[in-house]
């Protein structure tokens, strides 16, 4: 127990009361001095990650002109302009072994495209990232990007972020839950300084990193990713990041075409996610340390970049070019499938970069090869090219990193195309569903899935908040008076429960409680009655929650609790005991999962047929009296 609620000079029953009704206040979702300080933090840190977006962005293209142009410049440009020819293929490779090198000395961390990593310090280190992430993560993407790697910024960025905020929620006096909200905010706040998408990027802390939503994490992170979105909207432009013409509204026929289309990129998706994670144990298998393979895969993105310029880089314009809906079937199918191999191969090696781009870019041109294929098949449906690509790239990413609401609202504020709401909704759904059937993980969560590191599937609320004592407490109590032998209460039969009992002072008011084997121990050192041994006054309330109870079966090394009156703290009216908790546990996850049928049909038919029959002859007996 905490020394703030305990004073010396009375006994701990006072406290109690306090901890009780903290507990109970602390059920309430209200706003506290925490989640303003917290709040206060994560718009400063929201502000410097900005910047930091800023620099990612200016440092990709400062090296992707060095690389490929000669010139030392930050002007934004793409590798597909480049005339180097068969060199064309070391550019990537060189950069690859330079991020190879860096994730050697500095921190293997750096490797991936950063959410998973993220997940994985979420759930399994306190939301704790090295410092030096921060430094590493961003540069190390520059290198790879600006020589060709064909990720998008959004990914470095978020790791940056993310990593940002555990920086500074590690130095900060907070808790590990509170540290998971600045590292999500963080993170979060990163996507909206590159996209401009703050609601886009609260989804994303919701379904893929905070793995809750309540009042303390969803405030400050709203606020990190509103002043993200300020940050891009100051720094980089308010216009939509793709640019894309007016789409019509989708009739009944196009709509049934544009969810058959998002079941279809669910197949895909499907493919895409289990490809990459099939390269990534083939390079696991190579004979060379783990420094070498982004080397190596990155002779794919060279390879591919010499045949097919544009698949090289960031890729934005790319995807602009397919939401416009008039690009050549070439085009499409080096999209689809170019892009795909240098991307997948390239991210299986290790190497840094993300996968939202890509999956952006793939899906994109999958959607607008789809709608292609309906046109010429199904000419009188009258469905729109450029809403087949929108619902492409938002279905791929719904379908392999099992973000629905995220990539439905992602795809509409990067285009602001209002009609576009309902076929993303259709296909995103689709999509997600079958994705869904045909892997157990995302592509998120595959990775850290493989080393043991189960993600929550379900935001479900605390079971233990939600019941209370007096639903599960033993009525029965196993009392004991304070001057009473040990060893005479040892051999009394209503005591061996396996847990302890209640102690009654003189006046026959509970002063505490003590466990079956702290009396054994007493009977080890000595003791002779139960007045000698250490107890505390220990209690719950009936309308206290078993969180509340468990917590101070914890704190205070307790089997049992004595369950009293609030108006008389001296009436015990029970026991609770942590078999009891757990009981009430598993019963209510097993009544929420169990099938049954509230109403049943057949019965409910007969009765009515019964009814029916009963009034109809009490109106013929009624007729047959009145003639």
């Amino acid at each position: 127990m905490r020394d703030k609620d305990i004073d010396e000079s009375i006994s701990i029953a006072p406290s109690l009361d306090l901890i009780i009704d903290r507990e109970l206040e602390e059920n309430r979702p209200l706003v506290s001095k925490r989640i303003l300080y917290l709040s206060i933090q994560v718009i400063f840190n929201a502000i410097i990650i900005g910047f930091i977006a800023k620099v990612l962005v200016a440092l990709i293209s400062l090296i992707t002109n060095l690389s490929f142009y000669g010139k030392f410049s930050i002007e934004e440009s793409s590798p597909a302009g480049n005339h180097h020819g068969w060199w064309v293929i070391l550019i990537p490779v060189i950069g690859g072994l330079l991020v190879g090198i860096m994730a050697r000395i500095g921190s293997s961390a750096i490797r991936g495209h950063g959410i998973p990593e993220a997940m994985e310090q979420v759930l399994t280190n306190k939301s704790r990232i090295k410092p030096i992430i921060t430094l590493l993560k961003p540069l190390s993407a520059a290198i790879s990007i600006g020589t060709g790697g064909p990720f998008g910024a959004e990914g470095p960025i978020i790791s940056t972020g993310g990593a940002f905020g555990s920086l500074t929620g590690q130095i900060m006096h907070i808790s590990p839950n509170e540290r998971k909200i600045m590292l999500t905010a963080g993170a979060t706040a990163g996507m909206a300084a590159i996209f401009g998408t703050p609601v886009a990027a609260v989804l994303l802390a919701i379904e893929l990193l905070l793995f809750e939503f309540s009042p303390r994490s969803i405030i400050p992170v709203a606020l990190g990713c509103a002043t993200g979105a300020a940050m891009h909207y100051a720094l980089f432009s308010d216009a939509p990041v793709f640019s894309m013409p007016s789409i019509p509204p989708a009739g009944t026929e196009a709509m049934i075409c544009y969810v058959g289309m998002g079941a279809v990129i669910g197949l895909i998706a499907a493919f895409v996610t289990k490809s990459v994670y099939f390269i990534e144990d083939m390079f696991e298998k190579l004979p060379v340390h783990w420094m070498w393979w982004p080397a190596i895969g990155s002779l794919a993105v060279g390879i591919t970049g010499y045949f097919a310029p544009y698949t090289m880089g960031v890729g934005y314009s790319n995807i602009s070019q397919l939401l416009s809906g008039s690009i050549s079937i070439q085009l499409i199918l080096g999209l689809c499938f170019l892009k795909f191999i240098s991307w997948s191969i390239s991210l299986g090696s290790g190497t840094s970069g993300g996968t939202l781009a890509p999956l952006l870019t793939i899906g994109g041109a999958t959607g607008l090869g789809l709608g292609f294929i309906v046109a010429s098949l199904f000419p009188q449906v009258n469905i729109s090219l450029p809403t087949c690509a929108l619902i492409g790239m938002a279905a791929m990413f719904a379908g392999s990193a099992r973000a629905l609401l995220t990539s439905i609202v992602f795809a509409f504020e990067t285009t602001l195309q209002p009609h576009g709401l309902l076929p993303l909704l259709g296909a995103c759904t689709a999509s997600y569903f079958v994705s869904f059937f045909m892997m157990k993980s995302s592509i998120m969560t595959e990775k850290i899935n493989r080393r043991g590191v189960q993600t929550p599937d379900a935001y479900e609320p605390d079971i233990l908040r939600e019941l209370v004592v007096e639903e599960v407490m033993d009525k029965n109590i196993p009392a004991v008076t304070a001057n009473e032998r040990i060893r005479e209460v040892l051999e009394n039969s209503k005591i061996q429960n396996g847990y302890g009992a209640i102690i009654f002072n003189n006046e026959d008011k509970v002063s505490g409680a003590i466990n079956l084997k702290d009396l054994y121990e007493g009977i080890l050192k000595g003791h002779t009655t139960i007045s000698e041994l250490e107890y505390e006054e220990v209690y719950v309330f009936p309308a206290s929650t078993l969180l509340a109870a468990i917590t101070l079966m914890e704190e205070h090394k307790l089997d049992l609790l004595p369950v009293v009156s609030r108006q008389n703290k001296g009436k015990v009216a029970g026991i609770i005991t942590k078999h009891l908790i757990l009981s009430a546990y598993r019963r209510r996850r097993d009544d929420s999962n169990e099938h049954q049928r509230e109403i049943s049909i057949r019965r409910s038919s007969y009765r009515l047929l019964a009814k029916t029959k009963m009034l109809r002859k009490e109106q013929s007996k009624r007729s047959r009296g009145k003639s």
